[in-house]
């Protein structure tokens, strides 16, 4: 005879700028214009126009060599330097203009970045939730399950699709739950106990198929898109005992499912999180064989 245990467990566990500164340089000034040197003697020369110089005698009037020849007014004094072009005056706006422009495209690539995403639609969330469970047909996790009386039990989780299913409970926990692709085993292993349903019966059997349709297998309720996730809401009213309503919970940049919630009918809510998960390697196929020789409570 069915546990209600066992009946509880099978709806539970398988519903289950980058900111840029730009300095402004001063504007140059222009240099002073060099003083003339008009009227200024020649260095070691004497004044060419003194009042009370001495006539030169003949002596004197021949210049030897290497004696400095008096220094002519006009010669003597430099012709003053042009005075430096003063560069025209940037305006402040043109300085931030090139300044911007030198910090070049590492501060276009962070402005880029700091756009903020198009929040995902609703349909968006649906399609990538579908290829996220439609990506690969076989799975193994580690899992926690919390129930409706907040035990917990943790575990190991085999899916090889389609319709191939094992929760495998650690000790001290005794329970197993098979499916073989048609049937649903709920074993107890310390009482020796083995209760059957039919698939379709349970929660998450959509999971199972070969290819998941969020809109066509389930009833979809609501979808939730904020920063812990994106939880999808549905409800089946075909499993054993009643309406049973199922919360998915994605990872929200990966969409890998992480966990999932199951409301049985009687409102008793089993929470159930994935860990570990490896979607690369297939699990022995001797994981979902169900002896039906032994003791068996058919539903």
């Amino acid at each position: 005879m069915k546990s209600p245990l066992a009946a509880a467990l099978v709806l539970a566990l398988l519903a289950a700028s980058g900111a840029q500164a730009v300095e402004q340089k001063k504007k140059p000034h222009p240099a002073p214009a060099a003083k003339a040197q008009a009227g200024k003697p020649a260095a070691k020369g004497k004044p060419v126009a003194d009042a009370k110089a001495k006539p030169a005698d003949s002596k004197t009037a021949q210049a030897k060599p290497g004696d400095p020849k008096p220094a002519d007014p006009k010669a003597a004094a430099p012709a003053p330097k042009p005075a430096p072009t003063p560069a025209p005056a940037v305006p402040d706006a043109a300085k931030a203009a090139v300044g911007a422009a030198a910090v070049g495209g590492a501060a276009a690539a962070v402005a880029v970045a700091a756009q903020p995403q198009a929040p995902l639609t609703r349909d968006e969330a649906i399609k990538r939730a579908e290829a996220s469970l439609n990506a690969s047909p076989v799975m193994t996790a580690d899992f926690v399950q919390i129930g409706g009386d907040g035990r917990r039990a943790e575990g190991k989780l085999y899916v090889h699709k389609v319709g191939r299913m094992r929760f495998e409970y650690a000790q001290p926990a005794t329970m197993e739950v098979v499916s073989d692709g048609t049937q649903v085993a709920v074993r107890d292993r310390k009482l020796n106990t083995q209760d059957l349903y039919f698939i379709n019966q349970t929660p998450l059997k959509f999971l199972l198929n070969e290819k998941i349709d969020l809109e066509k297998d389930v009833k979809l309720v609501d979808v939730v898109i904020d920063d812990a996730g994106v939880s999808i809401s549905i409800e089946d009213k075909a499993t054993f005992g009643g309406t049973s309503k199922i919360k998915l919970i994605f990872e929200s940049k990966t969409f890998t499912l992480k966990q999932w919630q199951v409301s049985d009918p009687q409102g008793y809510e089993t929470l159930v999180s994935l860990f570990n998960v490896d979607r690369s390697r297939s699990p022995d196929p001797n994981l979902f064989k169900i002896d039906k020789g032994s003791l068996l409570d058919f539903h």
